[in-house]
């Protein structure tokens, strides 16, 4: 294959898997509704802000403007037919916690891989790339977060581990992208391993270190 069918390649597999992203996260957003006894109007518009708000925080940093969330209504179509299939079902509360959890998990691999291969495509260098990806994939669960009047998870030190994963896919597929000759599989492949990090810290209640201090001024409180 040349190496213009190879480009080619990538960026058809890297935009399926942000419309991948849109989906899971969209899916995200609307079970968190669900959860938090929304309407409709609520169950669409979560799925909406948590699909594409990290991909907008990422287009308005590199000058991509309006954001493709904006011009490219993909993103916005699949973001709705998520939200409408969750209001249509309509799912029990008991059944809405593993969905949530794994449809989060996959969205912030995913994000966390094409927001850094699109900053690195803008002219980003590697370490500007990899930050812009892990806000890539964050960005729209802390929306979601303050949306449903909550602190957004990723800044509370007892949830279990949500930017670290990101943080580590977008560095690798950041350096990557500056080292090595990148294939679309091997981002994948990033997404998968930020995926499995997220759902073993939730099955094993794995936490982000924390300062010394904060810890010993715990058990001084008990």
């Amino acid at each position: 294959m040349s190496v213009t069918g190879i480009n080619e390649a990538a960026s058809t597999l890297h935009h399926i898997g942000e419309l991948a992203g849109v989906v899971a996260f969209a899916a995200s957003g609307a079970l968190t509704a669900v959860r938090r006894h929304l309407d409709v109007v609520g169950i669409m518009l979560l799925s909406v802000a948590t699909s594409l708000g990290g991909g907008v925080i990422r287009d308005v940093m590199i000058g991509n403007t309006p954001p493709s969330a904006f011009t490219n209504m993909q993103y916005l179509i699949c973001a709705l037919i998520a939200g409408a299939v969750v209001c249509v079902w309509h799912p029990p509360f008991r059944y809405t916690r593993w969905p949530l959890d794994i449809t989060d998990a996959i969205g912030l691999g995913l994000f966390a891989v094409t927001g850094t291969v699109i900053a690195y495509s803008a002219g980003l260098n590697a370490p500007g790339s990899a930050l812009l990806g892990m806000t890539t994939a964050i960005g729209g669960g802390a929306i979601r977060d303050v949306l449903t009047g909550q602190v957004p998870s990723v800044l509370l030190p007892q949830q279990h581990l949500y930017a670290i994963p990101a943080l580590l896919c977008s560095s690798t597929v950041a350096a990557l992208l500056r080292f090595a000759h990148y294939q679309p599989w091997m981002g994948l492949a990033c997404a998968a391993m930020a995926t499995a990090v997220r759902l073993a810290s939730l099955r094993f209640s794995w936490h982000g270190p924390q300062p010394w201090y904060v810890a010993r001024w715990r058990r001084d409180r008990l």
